[in-house]
């Protein structure tokens, strides 16, 4: 499939659901520089299939433990039940919070010597780079992680990323009519002023750089009509698919979309040839402190078969031998996408604060409650 932007067309179709965000620092643990620990970091892939890993699990004690990057407690409800589906006598505790909460939980368990989950699922793509210069990470390299795009994987072993994720904005096809924004540039028109709701940019990180991008591209005169159009901001990035997936709005900005749900979708996602939205690779690790580590191989190994990747809500896989459906390029193929400006964005942390400060001048202080609820400092313990 040519990836020219001359075959490009514009590409508008189902809104799905959306991801959490996160960051804050613990004590330094050094890596081992022992042999092993070297042989461990060229080590070849999983040889195991599914099944034997999974018999081995059983033997371990058949329990597992993921703290998940979410916006909602059921958001991974659908990961939950395929996993159980397939390994039904494994014990699975799957919790969602947001990243930036999970991190510093994790970090905090670190500290106080008290670790709970297994396998880290998140989308502060920072914290996996720190981690793993504190040793914190076991480098590991479930099967297929050959077949993992380079920017999708530590080369080392340390941290895969599982799921290919997109924000921008998508719009409700009834709302709209035949008035349907075609770029973001549009949604600063005064026919959408009360029609907008969005998650704040400066509560999500993938939402904060999706507004930067904006920013950047339309500068700080569209970001301050876009403050006049009445947008009703809420906290978590499901929030905006479901305003309009629910007909309260007409268009929704910060939340996760796809573009291989069938044109018959009543919401639809949209991405434009030269305007950017931003896309990642949901970043996964398997701590050292795990203890479960083989049922923590078993749902990495899980998550990047290719039965999984294939079923993907919104056709992109982490994985090169994966072709998305017609119509579809790898997400990487995307230049507006900016899978390679996400994780810089993400290292720098004051720069974050910065921009989260700036959007705050604009659209006001984050309110209400996080949307996963309080998990206080050791869930699934």
């Amino acid at each position: 499939m040519s990836t020219s932007p001359s075959r490009r067309r514009l590409l508008t179709v189902g809104a799905g659901a959306a991801l959490g965000a996160g960051a804050f620092g613990a004590s330094a643990v050094p890596a081992s520089a022992s042999p092993a620990a070297s042989r461990r970091r060229t080590g070849s892939e999983e040889s195991r299939t599914l099944d034997e890993l999974y018999q081995a699990a059983l033997a371990e004690g058949g329990k597992l433990v993921v703290y998940a990057g979410g916006d909602t407690p059921t958001q991974q409800d659908g990961t939950k039940a395929g996993f159980k589906a397939r390994f039904p006598d494994i014990d699975l505790t799957l919790i969602v919070d947001y990243s930036k909460y999970h991190d510093v939980r994790v970090d905090n368990q670190f500290a106080t010597g008290s670790v709970v989950p297994d396998v880290v699922q998140l989308q502060t793509l920072q914290d996996f780079t720190r981690w793993k210069e504190q040793g914190r990470l076991l480098r590991y390299k479930p099967a297929g992680f050959s077949r993992v795009h380079d920017a999708f994987k530590d080369p080392q072993g340390a941290w895969v990323a599982v799921a290919a994720i997109a924000f921008g904005f998508m719009y409700g096809v009834d709302a709209v009519g035949s008035r349907a924004p075609k770029s973001p540039l549009d949604l600063v028109d005064p026919q959408w002023k009360g029609k907008i709701a969005s998650s704040y940019p400066h509560d999500d990180d993938a939402v904060l750089y999706l507004y930067s991008l904006y920013a950047k591209k339309y500068g700080w005169e569209w970001v301050a009509k876009l403050a006049a159009q009445d947008v009703r901001f809420a906290r978590g990035s499901n929030s905006p698919g479901e305003a309009v997936g629910s007909g309260q709005k007409a268009i929704g900005i910060g939340g996760a979309g796809s573009l291989a749900a069938p044109a018959s979708s009543p919401t639809r996602f949209v991405v434009t040839d030269g305007h950017p939205f931003m896309a990642w690779g949901q970043r996964a690790a398997i701590l050292k402190q795990a203890k479960n580590p083989t049922a923590a191989k078993l749902y990495l190994n899980w998550q990047l078969s290719t039965g999984q990747q294939q079923a993907s809500f919104n056709g992109w896989s982490v994985r090169t031998d994966i072709t998305p459906p017609a119509g579809l390029e790898p997400i990487w193929d995307y230049p507006d996408a900016h899978v390679d400006g996400f994780p810089r964005f993400m290292a720098d942390r004051a720069e974050i604060e910065r921009w989260k400060q700036t959007f705050a001048l604009y659209f006001g202080e984050v309110k209400g409650d996080p949307t996963p609820g309080w998990l206080g400092l050791r869930p699934g313990a």
